[in-house]
């Protein structure tokens, strides 16, 4: 290939193979950039703020994410599942628009509302009334992006975010620097995600297509009936990911919930892996499945393969260099975090495995059954962290988080088994989860050994990477050369 046609692989789709590599690429250079961004964001502010303070920002952020996924009801994903099955539906998105701006207006008043009953605090009832307006316009962005997905050109998704990263970081700090307290970084969030919603609005409306609204009834009634069971769904995933912050602001363990963030923020990148795969191969399965089973297997067996080869890594390097890990980022003051963040990696790996299943149920139209497994899952979510939270605190929000994933998994798993033209086990998946398990095991003894664990973690991760990787290559081509792997290539 000559170097010319070198931009065609990252702004064209060419192929099945090419475009998901290619939609990968841009979803982890714009995912990678954003989330670390947030991240450092975070660090940083906590830092500034303290765990106390911010706890009570995460308590407000916490209670308004439960009432924000309201704004998108799953319209979003059910929008790219529609046009990237038929592009001729994409003349219904003017409808879409004005039913997600219904969607958002319902949220915000349901937030308004409900910050009256959840704390007596007044300066954390403003940061959540800011951090309503922030984070309903944060969601209007998804209705955009869904378009992008649709036609599978994630290099579009991925500028936006990446321009959204910067906006946000940049005007975030400088509030923080010079203006520290949680209120003032609930309007930094406002101003940098009206901004980037404002530039994401204009680029789509002259760049992409015109911008229409309108709300012809048989449309919003046709594309709220489709997306109500994903809806409730995505709530009830809002509550599982929420509920523990909520109840230890309202019990008034502020600092146990600072110190439980400070946990999750680290965690939340290991899910960003996960995510990024599941936006890579979720257009593509979603296509296929009407186009053609023997391919959409296909890809959903590389999709599974790829969440086994990624989730051993994680947790073995994680729960082996835990303790490093919050000494460089945070210091010795958030070393009660580390014993919840080993359990919350477990819950991280076991999301690894069931996505793949889930994302079955999502685009073979069962939304019965997606709805059936996260209303559960959030049942016994919610029942778990009332027991628990007011006994062990910020640690029994890290157990239910395990118990919940578990839940997920087992639901899964039961619900797609019964669609008899995938098949969820093979040989070859066996094969791989073999040698997958076998390089994690060369890797925690090379991270282990004391010349690399007390190495400057950063190096000691690197080390971990390494090992694990060149492990996988070598016991791979050993048994391909065997036969062992060749007969179930795919």
């Amino acid at each position: 290939m000559e170097i010319k046609e070198l931009p065609n692989l990252f702004f064209k789709n060419l192929g099945l193979r090419q475009t998901v590599i290619k939609n990968t690429f841009w979803l982890t250079v714009s995912e990678v950039i954003f989330r670390l961004s947030q991240f450092l964001l975070i660090i940083y502010s906590i830092g500034i703020l303290g765990a106390t303070e911010f706890g009570k920002f995460a308590f407000a952020f916490a209670f308004v994410s439960l009432f924000a996924f309201f704004s998108d009801f799953g319209l979003s994903d059910i929008a790219t599942r529609e046009f990237s099955q038929d592009k001729r539906k994409e003349k219904e998105y003017s409808s879409v628009l004005g039913l997600k701006i219904i969607l958002t207006i319902g949220s915000l008043i349901l937030v308004i509302a409900g910050s009256f009953f959840v704390t007596s605090d007044i300066i954390i009832k403003k940061v959540i009334w800011i951090l309503a307006l922030s984070t309903l316009v944060y969601n209007f962005s998804f209705i955009i992006l869904a378009f992008f997905r649709a036609r599978q050109q994630m290099e579009y998704e991925a500028g936006a975010k990446i321009i959204q990263a910067l906006i946000m970081a940049g005007i975030v700090i400088f509030v923080l620097f010079n203006f520290p307290s949680i209120e003032n970084m609930g309007w930094g969030y406002l101003i940098a995600n009206l901004t980037a919603c404002v530039l994401l609005l204009i680029f789509f409306n002259f760049y992409i297509q015109p911008l229409k609204l309108s709300f012809n009834k048989a449309i919003l009634r046709k594309f709220f009936l489709f997306s109500q069971f994903l809806g409730f769904a995505t709530i009830f995933n809002a509550i599982i990911l929420n509920i523990d912050s909520v109840i230890m602001g309202h019990l008034g363990q502020v600092t146990e919930n600072g110190w439980y963030s400070a946990a999750r923020t680290i965690v939340n990148l290991i899910y960003v892996v996960a995510t990024l795969v599941w936006m890579s191969f979720y257009p593509a399965l979603s296509s296929l499945f009407k186009k053609s089973k023997e391919k959409f297997q296909k890809v959903w067996n590389y999709y599974m393969e790829s969440m086994i080869i990624l989730a051993v890594p994680l947790v073995v390097g994680c729960l082996t260099l835990a303790p490093r890990i919050f000494n460089f980022i945070y210091g010795q003051g958030f070393s009660p975090s580390v014993p919840s963040f080993k359990i919350l990696i477990f819950a991280a790996g076991i999301s690894f495995i069931y996505n793949p299943y889930i994302i079955i149920l999502f685009v073979s139209d069962q939304q019965k059954k997606y709805l059936w497994t996260y209303s559960i899952a959030a049942l016994i979510n919610v029942i778990a962290n009332i027991i628990l939270i007011p006994r062990y605190s910020f640690y029994g929000a890290s157990i239910t988080m395990v118990i919940t994933s578990i839940i997920i998994l087992f639901l899964g798993v039961e619900f797609s088994r019964r669609m008899s033209y995938i098949s969820l086990f093979n040989i070859r998946l066996l094969k791989i989860a073999i040698i997958v398990i076998l390089s994690g095991l060369i890797m925690l003894l090379a991270i282990r050994q004391p010349v690399i664990y007390h190495l400057n973690v950063v190096f000691s991760v690197v080390a971990g990477i390494v090992s694990y990787f060149t492990a996988l290559f070598i016991f791979y081509k050993f048994l391909y050369k065997l036969n062992w792997l060749s007969n179930d290539n795919f």
